[in-house]
């Protein structure tokens, strides 16, 4: 468990006022209302490791979840775990019946979160003190960090259902998921030639290298990703150029940005240049939702499956 003690609490004590700093404590609700203490759960308490190296223990089965994730939101309503979340972020838009507030998992609000006595915080990161400020109040977080792998989103739907008390449900969702990949992986095959793909996050041509949780996918698929030649900043999420994405002639294009950027295979092949790339000129220019693109949780399979039938044909047209 991690410990935050002095400073960080007084500050607290400072930003939301003795009272109701005193009031969470005792397990009751800023606004007054009493909340129920939480009953002894048959397995808990459970300690989980997480991968950042933090350590997290639950004494007992959390009643009062709030996710400032929306990977982790759309993980824990997989797993069943969906009724004992009371609020997520505002990026949380999935599934439909998750309790969507003003919450940002960005730039989180301490004293805000704190305002619906959780018994757990779920986060991507630990940012703007969310961490020492909700320890202070004896609230765990659990930060569950962006995957890199499949294997990163088996271990995070497991070590989601150890801390919500819903492991068989959560063992059944990692089947579900390996499942799925495999048969659409095995739909597809291996292609008889190299097939180059462009991930396009955003207008500004970010893209993403085989080193991220969306370039993985594209390399399980035998796809080989333009963006592992591009250098800069932020090399896992390089910026490309419109020049470096015509020269490089990628057979697939992938836009990402569907939704925030409205772009698909229209407004790509109006691009000076673009007309004359081959993804374009034979209609492999595929616009996925953004969000599932951007995610690493359960929906995974529904990405592969949009993307198989463009996969499948670029691989017959290489026989």
């Amino acid at each position: 468990m991690r410990e935050h003690l002095g400073a960080a609490s007084a500050k607290l004590a400072a930003s939301i006022g003795r009272t109701c700093v005193l009031a969470l404590l005792a397990g009751a609700a800023c606004g007054g209302s009493a909340a129920s203490p939480a009953p002894a759960s048959a397995g808990f308490p459970v300690v989980i490791h997480e991968a950042s190296g933090g350590t997290v223990r639950l004494d007992h089965q959390p009643r009062r979840i709030v996710s400032l994730s929306s990977t982790a939101t759309e993980m824990l309503f997989a797993i069943g775990a969906g009724k004992q979340v009371v609020a997520v972020d505002d990026q949380s838009n999935y599934p439909a019946n998750a309790p969507m507030t003003k919450l940002s998992g960005y730039t989180p609000n301490v004293e805000a979160i704190a305002g619906y006595t959780p018994d757990l915080v779920v986060a991507a990161d630990d940012t703007g003190g969310l961490v020492a400020g909700l320890t202070a109040l004896h609230v765990p977080v659990l930060i569950e960090t962006a995957a890199k792998s499949l294997n990163d989103t088996y271990t995070q739907l497991r070590e989601l259902g150890t801390a919500t008390g819903q492991d068989p449900a959560a063992s059944a969702e990692v089947a579900k998921i390996r499942t799925g990949v495999a048969s659409v992986v095995a739909s597809i095959g291996r292609p008889a030639r190299t097939i180059s793909v462009y991930h396009e996050l955003d207008q500004t041509f970010y893209s993403a290298t085989s080193h991220t949780f969306i370039g993985a996918i594209y390399t399980m698929l035998g796809l080989q990703d333009i963006a592992d030649r591009a250098t800069g900043a932020a090399p896992d999420y390089p910026q490309l150029s419109s020049e470096f994405v015509v020269s490089a002639n990628p057979d697939l294009i992938v836009l990402a940005d569907s939704k925030c950027c409205q772009q698909n295979a229209q407004t790509v092949a109006a691009r000076p240049g673009w007309n004359g790339i081959a993804a374009v000129r034979e209609g492999q220019v595929v616009a996925v939702d953004d969000d599932v693109a951007s995610r690493w949780g359960p929906r995974v399979v529904d990405f592969l499956r949009e993307l198989a039938p463009h996969v499948a044909e670029l691989e017959h047209q290489a026989a």
